[in-house]
Order: C-alpha cells, then structure tokens, then sequence
C-alpha cells in the first residue's frame, strides 16, 4: 500500500478527537468529541499484541516489524529458532516473542500463534488484551481451548508461563482475539481479486477495538506496514466526511461491496449481533418484497442502499442532500457515498478517504484507497458537473449481474415528480453507460425492461 504523506502534528492530536461512550442498544463506542473535517486522522495506535497470520508468512515478513523482508542474503535470520527473519539488525535486537520463538524449533501448530505470541506479552499488556470485549463462542468444528491450552504447555517452559496460566485463560484469549484482531494485508497488486489478498500478520489495538460496525461507515483505517521509520505496524483512522461533535464513529469490519445476507451472517457468526442500520433494513424490506411478489432471481431487483449502522452513526457529509431529497424511507442518496468513497480498481473495493489535511488545515483533494493504496482527485470521484441539477436517489443492485455493488453501480436521478433516469456504469469492464427509463420511485421495485446503450 502506498504511504499517505504524514502529518505528525495531526497525529499527535487525533487522540483527543474520540471518547468512550455507552450508546443504547450498541454497548460502548466511540463518539467524536468535537466536530471532525473530512480526511481527519481520529486515530493513530500501536498494536499492543502482533503476530504472524501463518508460518509461511514467517519466510516472507519480519517477525518484528513485519515488513517485507529484502532479497535473499540482506534478511538477518533468528540467532534462536532460525525459523524466522528480520529486515534489520536492529529488528534483530528486538527479537519476537520469546514463546513464538522457542516454539518455531518444534512442530508448531499455527492455530497457536496467537496464544504463543500473547503468553509471551508483558502482564500489563496481558491485562489489556484480556480487558476487550469477547467474541460469541466460536462455530463447531473449531478447534477447542482446552486443545490449544494443552499444546501451548507442551511447548513452552513453566517458567516462561505468565501467573494464571490455566485452560480458562487460555479461552477468554482466544475470545479476544476473535473479536478484536485487525488483519495487517500483504502487498496488493494491480489486478489481485480481494478474495486472494491475505493477511501477513495481524494486530489488537485496544482503543481502534472499541469501534463498532457501519454498513456504511463515516471512517475507514489505514496499515502502512512496508513503510520506513517507525510506527509502521500503527493502525491509522481517517475522516471519510466531516462528523459532527457527539456522532458515533464507525468502521466497517468487511468491505461494503458484501450482500445483505452475506453481511448479517458475518455479524451474526463473528460478532453475535444482526445489523439493523437503515441500509440493511432497506435492503431486508427489498428482499420480503420480492418475496410476496413472487419476483424468481433473475427479474428482482434487490437495492443496496441505506444509511448507517445501528446507533448514530449517521453520514454528516450527506445529511443535507437527504432532507432536500424527501421524507421517503428509500430516499437516501447511498448512490454518491459508492461513487466517492468505494474504490473501483479491478477487484479492490476498499474504501477510499481523503489524505489528511494540510498543517495549515487546508482540506486534501486527493484520496486514497485503504487496501489497494490508489491516489484519485477528488473530482475524478464526483459525478460530472452537467448532472449537478439531478437529485441522486438511491442505489440498486441487479441480479442479472449478479454484482449487488461488486461489478457495477447504478444511480437513479430524479427528473421530477413522475419519472426517474437510471445511469448504469459497470466499473469492472468500464462499459458504455446505460439510460433506463422506470416508472416512477414511488414503485421502486420496477423490473429494468428497456435499455439504450448510449
């Protein structure tokens, strides 16, 4: 990923610009405590806990630093295990965790990296990790604490063991890991599917952990694992849009571009909890409709849209377009949040937000994507300035397609009170755009049967 340019003076103040609140129905979050501008670095934060995601990433990252090691004969190998490398010397001198280390001798299983790794971290660093929120137990067929715990006290030394050890500390660990960890990607690459990028490593950052999920969110983070000096490993949160004082600031735990039952799965499963923001009501309202009409897959048209998840975590930076487009439910202008903020490089989708601003406080017109690192001017995002008369409504997804925001966007523009004009782009082949004529919105659910190809 490509390395924003840095704003130490930002940074350093983004600490005072989230607090710890209790939100109904949501449990703790964190609220912006004065009023943030779009690009805004909210956070900046160490990992407290770092580990490698498997044991081939081990040949491929610094076990301390985890940047990409540098060609063969330049990386400085383990004195101890001589299972992992470094990039430095000094990476070298810090070492990794000495029951990783001692581990990596033996046959190590890679369910246990985690264990090994956070056994071997300080007590007050322990303590903080065991303070995070737990994760709904995990689904059968995983592998049980009580085998882990066994396995850990076969490799590692008594004496190397924290006080306490025991098979109940060992399942509230793997808990908080399940609930709290952050992925630290591999290099993407022009053209790599997101289904193929994998982790290189993984994190916990015990204040970024107090997030809670957004359907669509008004912030998205940052890694910038490969990047040089210090603070590599540091996870980076940044504005969206602007958020006003005592708005919840949310995350998105998976890429927007997901399905509504894939979505509520992934919370459900994951997380213990079914989404209930207003995008995924209106796409669940979407899906019964369809039902009682008997629509089959190919004709239902099933909408991607909607606000923001569950709290008050509403898109400030839209607010105003809502109230002017309508008191409708389905009068949300999600359209502009895809086309600004979803990155459309062949199968990327990350989210882009815009770099932060200047030390002067000039706003960045420039923004970046959090997966694969793409730069893009503000007004190649925006939808050009000829349509600036049109009300952009609400997005919808074709299962025709099959893309439901993955391959394709439409915006339905209003021209007035009876008719609606539906402007198609599918972002993946960058195909000529496609002018619908529907029935008006107040029947939303009108199947697309007419098409010019302009």
């Amino acid at each position: 990923m490509a390395s924003a340019p840095q704003n130490p003076t930002a940074a350093a103040a983004a600490s005072d610009l989230l607090r710890v609140d209790d939100l109904p129905g949501r449990g703790r979050g964190l609220v912006a405590s004065r009023n943030v501008r779009e690009g805004e670095v909210l956070l900046s934060e160490p990992p407290v806990l770092l580990y490698p995601s498997t044991l081939a990433s081990l040949r491929s990252y610094c076990a301390a630093c985890f940047r990409s090691l540098p060609a063969a004969g330049a990386a400085v190998p383990c004195a101890s295990c001589r299972a992992a490398a470094f990039c430095s010397p000094s990476c070298a001198a810090a070492s990794h965790p000495r029951l990783l280390c001692t581990a990596l001798s033996q046959a190590v299983q890679e369910p246990l990296l985690f264990l090994l790794s956070a056994y071997s971290l300080p007590d007050p660093s322990l303590h903080v990790v065991l303070s995070l929120s737990s994760a709904p137990p995990p689904p059968p067929g995983a592998q049980d604490a009580a085998g882990l715990h066994a396995a850990v006290a076969a490799l590692a030394p008594p004496h190397m063991l924290p006080q306490g050890f025991s098979p109940d500390l060992t399942a509230a660990l793997l808990s908080k890991d399940r609930g709290n960890s952050f992925a630290i990607m591999e290099p993407y690459r022009p053209g790599m599917s997101l289904e193929l990028l994998k982790a290189r490593a993984y994190a916990v950052y015990p204040r970024a952990s107090l997030f809670n999920h957004d359907c669509l969110p008004n912030v998205c983070h940052f890694d910038y694992p490969d990047r040089p000096g210090p603070g590599n490993t540091d996870i980076v949160v940044r504005a969206l849009h602007d958020i006003s004082e005592g708005r919840e600031v949310c995350i998105s735990y998976f890429a927007a571009n997901w399905r509504y039952a894939d979505r509520q799965r992934r919370l459900l499963e994951d997380y213990g909890f079914r989404c209930e923001c207003d995008r995924c009501q209106v796409e669940s309202r979407w899906k019964d409709d369809d039902d009682n009409n008997g629509d089959d897959g190919d004709e239902a048209m099933e909408e991607e849209e909607g606000e923001e998840g569950g709290g008050d975590g509403g898109d400030d930076g839209m607010e105003e377009e809502e109230e002017e487009e309508g008191d409708g439910a389905d009068d949300f202008p999600h359209a502009y949040f895809f086309v600004r903020y979803l990155c459309d490089s062949e199968g990327c989708w990350g989210m882009l937000a815009p770099l932060p601003p200047s030390p002067n406080g000039e706003l960045s017109h420039v923004f970046e994507c959090n997966l694969c690192g793409k730069l893009r001017k503000e007004e190649d995002a925006m939808p050009d300035e000829g349509t600036s008369g049109m009300n952009i409504t609400f997005l919808v997804g074709s299962s025709d397609y099959d893309y439901s925001l993955g391959l394709a966007i439409l915006l339905i523009v209003s021209l007035g009170d009876t008719i609606d004009l539906i402007l198609f782009q599918d972002l993946s082949h960058q195909s000529s755009t496609v002018i619908v004529l529907v029935l008006p919105h107040t029947v939303p659910q009108t199947i697309l049967s007419e098409a010019l190809l302009v």
